[in-house]
């Protein structure tokens, strides 16, 4: 793990891809747990039979769901000390380029895209892909922004 260590590192860090999460297994008992906190239960995420018809071949995490699976890989990434807080400022972009299969690992790659300086800090976009193991294409890419105050 990379530890960010203050403003005059995390500005040295543009550009930089800081690394990649291990690998994390998404399980059904996962996606049926997140079905319930945010009532999306749609069959093609919770119907383990019924999707198994599907050119998927099985149920599919919800795109939110592989969204959210960010703090948890980043943090296995990248750490920040020397700032008084830091906080989820947004999203600029999100994409689902391809289905993340249940059952299946995804890890994490995260670049520091952008260092902008705010009152107080600075304002970072971070691209975040997140790719399942054997695929071709990411099953999510995101453009996050933290915001980091001294």
């Amino acid at each position: 793990m990379k530890t960010i260590t203050g403003l005059e590192e995390l500005k040295a860090a543009e550009g930089e891809i800081l690394g990649t999460s291990d690998w994390h297994e998404v399980t059904q008992a996962d996606v049926d747990a997140f079905a319930d906190v945010t009532g999306d239960h749609q069959w093609i995420h919770v119907d383990v039979e019924r999707a198994k018809e599907t050119p998927f071949g099985g149920t599919i995490a919800h795109g939110y769901f592989t969204l959210s699976l960010i703090p948890l890989l980043s943090r296995q990434v990248f750490g920040m000390e020397g700032f008084t807080f830091a906080l989820n400022y947004g999203l600029n972009r999100v994409r689902f380029p391809a289905p993340m299969p249940v059952g299946q690992k995804v890890r994490c790659t995260v670049k520091v895209a952008e260092v902008q300086e705010i009152p107080g800090g600075a304002q970072t976009t971070m691209v975040m892909t997140l790719e399942r193991e054997g695929g071709e294409k990411p099953v999510c890419v995101a453009e996050t922004l933290v915001r980091a105050y001294q």
